[in-house]
């Protein structure tokens, strides 16, 4: 049974690749990622507001920059962390930069890849609140910190992005044009809640859990073979099963978060043998022979696709509501 998948240009031994979390800041812990099956390690982000040296982010007010006191590790301790995993382990590392626009960070993307790094994940999280802002603006702003990203590095390189565009496709193929070589979909935005005993708005974290997966398995699905940009699902992958949804889609690879630090690092173990039952019981030889087999690519017209499914499910539901899973 051949689980092998190419990402980023890197041949990795299966499509289960931890995804940027806390998880990655201890390197024992990393090691036990690949003991347990791990294919590569993004690590946790260094963020652009811990590498401004002086200079103020154009999106962030300067009275709302996190202080250091917010981060886990010093740009330096990052780098000293890569260097430190490379010789640790023999999976690929990931680095990772949280960022919001072009900047003095693209300096330190360089000291990543000096450091040793076999790859780079871009993760831009920026929530646009200006109503002066028009959306293509926003667009430029990301087409552009992946063209400066892509001057600055030879390394491969992974953009991690939201859902939130008015046409997504144009926007994933600007993204590739520009000189992104893989997808990651889809960054997810943490929403605030509002605690009424203090009355204090206070950040609230969800785990994800299967039904995260549909977002970005639609999407994979409908850009799979129309972009040359590898696709990386995240968000929602608990079970073999949503792996091999994800596979059938277009993913190169599924990122697993959520499932690691709800159940633990061993979970990586159990997702790759589930794998291999699912693909042994349906005669697949190979990850490669499912990829894609469900995707969108020989669709004539994916809107009209989707559309029809759209109103398929309306129909389905009035037809016999007490069908409709949880």
């Amino acid at each position: 049974m051949d689980l092998s998948t190419t990402y980023l240009g890197l041949k990795l031994r299966s499509p289960l690749v931890p995804s940027a979390s806390p998880l990655s800041e201890d390197i024992h812990k990393i090691r036990h990622m690949e003991e347990a099956g791990a294919a590569a390690v993004v690590l946790h982000s260094i963020f652009q507001e811990q590498l401004l040296e002086g200079e103020a982010d154009p999106m962030i007010p300067s009275h709302l920059v996190a202080g250091p006191e917010e981060f886990s590790m010093t740009p330096d301790e990052y780098l000293e962390h890569i260097r430190k995993t490379k010789e640790n382990v023999d999976i690929p590392i990931i680095g990772s930069i949280n960022v919001t626009a072009p900047g003095k960070w693209l300096n330190y993307a360089r000291q990543i890849e000096q450091a040793g790094a076999d790859a780079l994940e871009l993760t831009i999280y920026y929530i646009p609140t200006d109503l002066s802002v028009a959306g293509a603006d926003i667009e430029a702003n990301y087409v552009s910190v992946v063209e400066e990203a892509r001057k600055a590095v030879s390394l491969p390189l992974a953009v991690k992005i939201s859902p939130f565009f008015s046409n997504l496709a144009n926007m994933a193929r600007q993204l590739d044009n520009a000189g992104a070589d893989a997808l990651v979909l889809f960054n997810r935005f943490y929403q605030p809640d509002i605690f009424l005993e203090t009355l204090e708005v206070r950040p609230h974290l969800l785990l994800s859990t299967s039904q995260s997966l549909y977002l970005p398995m639609r999407w994979i699905a409908i850009l799979y073979s129309r972009i040359s940009a590898d696709l990386a699902a995240t968000s929602g992958i608990h079970h073999s099963t949503d792996v091999v949804k994800m596979l059938m889609s277009g993913a190169s690879i599924t990122m697993l978060c959520s499932i690691l630090l709800r159940h633990g690092i061993d979970s990586i173990r159990s997702l790759e043998q589930g794998l291999k039952r699912w693909l042994q019981a349906h005669e697949y030889e190979s990850v490669e022979v499912v990829r894609g087999m469900l995707s969108q690519q020989n669709c004539e017209d994916p809107s009209a696709f989707e559309r029809l499914h759209y109103t398929r499910a309306l129909k389905g539901y009035y037809s016999n509501p007490a069908s409709i899973g949880d």
